[in-house]
């Protein structure tokens, strides 16, 4: 890393027994997270009914009348389509978009391992929503969606995250990683989902409606290799935030 001129290197250990073992190897704790800390995981290691019966009854509701709607959902490649799709995502709520490459990086080092998929909802033959999701092991990650902003009367959102569950349990996967909400606790996030629509807490009433479980990663590590610009790094995330 030194020779290739890194200032730093940072990683997100899930849990601080991983975080505590690397500590050990000239890490240290970071101030600054990237990915999200606080996510909901479902356990999907069980029978589709008893999946579903965990859904709040809203959610169940929105995935049949998407069926009954017509929404079908299927395997897509259409990588240029979907990040389109991103950036009406992005506009509409508020939050950044990688390039198409990027995602189509993602898509072309993963797909072919069979450890990702592209998936889109459609209606009558138009697309209206995607995600990508990945999986390794027992686990599965949702980690990009997007919809546009025709037909949304039909729920596609809601049968297509269903699917994407049902491919990972096809892949013999344990827990579904739904990625991605407000780092807050438990009480604050039910108090206030209702009202709050910044950041992430629009996803979070989608993502809750799923079951699950609330759970936050440890905290950011980072393995300094250039102490000055390192503390020009964290004097600027410290301004901007």
């Amino acid at each position: 890393m030194q020779k290739n001129r890194a200032i730093f290197l940072k990683i997100e250990p899930d849990s601080w027994d991983s975080a505590f073992r690397i500590l050990h190897s000239a890490f240290r704790i970071s101030p600054h997270n990237i990915q999200p800390p606080r996510t909901i995981t479902l356990d999907i290691n069980d029978s589709e009914e008893n999946i579903l019966a965990r859904m709040k009854p809203k959610c169940r509701y929105n995935i049949r009348l998407a069926e009954k709607k017509g929404v079908t959902v299927r395997a897509w490649n259409d990588v240029a389509a979907f990040h389109e799709m991103m950036t009406v995502t992005g506009g509409r709520d508020g939050f950044g978009v990688h390039s198409k490459e990027y995602y189509q990086r993602a898509y072309e080092l993963f797909n072919p391992k069979g450890t990702c998929e592209l998936l889109v909802a459609e209606y009558e033959g138009k697309p209206l929503a995607s995600l990508m999701v990945f999986a390794n092991a027992k686990r599965a990650w949702y980690v990009y969606g997007a919809s546009n902003n025709e037909e949304r009367n039909r729920m596609p959102t809601y049968l297509l995250q269903w699917e994407a569950i049902r491919w990972a349990k096809a892949r013999g996967c344990a827990e579904y990683d739904l990625w991605g909400v407000p780092d807050e606790n438990e009480e604050t996030l039910e108090a206030q989902f209702e009202s709050r629509h910044d950041g992430l807490w629009g996803v979070y009433r989608f993502k809750r409606g799923f079951g699950g479980q609330l759970k936050r990663a440890a905290q950011a590590l980072d393995r300094v290799y250039n102490p000055l610009l390192y503390w020009a790094y964290l004097k600027f995330i410290g301004n901007r935030e």
